[in-house]
């Protein structure tokens, strides 16, 4: 999607439910498995970002204790975060200021920072 000149994704996830052929996001699966399907989909949003640094990544719980979730997720791994990505959060008046532990927020977006690498394909 397209908003202000930005190109943003809004990142989704949750149990397939074969039922309804779609993915539910708000089913409790209870499996105690939800520090490994963060790190998965942390995983794939560096994956993503590698292919199309330019983008923003939005994400919001499909309820507030799971935003509650991202958040506790974003503040716990912070360091390993912003070294690749810069972080911002929704706050109240409907706009993202730069990320804060301590302060809650609606919904976040993060971006990749420039690669201090430049990769460049020799001609042989």
């Amino acid at each position: 999607m397209a908003a202000s000149g930005f190109t943003y994704y809004n990142l989704g996830f949750g149990d397939w439910d074969e039922r309804n052929d779609a993915i539910d996001d708000i089913v409790i699966s209870n499996n105690q498995d939800a520090d490994i399907v963060l790190a998965t989909v942390a995983v794939s949003v560096i994956d993503f970002c590698d292919h199309y640094p330019d983008v923003f990544i939005y994400a919001e719980g499909s309820t507030t204790s799971r935003t509650r979730r991202y958040q506790m997720g974003i503040n716990k791994f912070r360091d390993e975060i912003e070294s690749l990505f810069e972080i911002f959060g929704l706050i109240e008046n409907e706009r993202f200021v730069p990320f804060e532990p301590g302060k809650n927020y609606k919904a976040f977006v993060v971006k990749r920072k420039p690669s201090i690498f430049t990769w460049k394909k020799r001609e042989v």
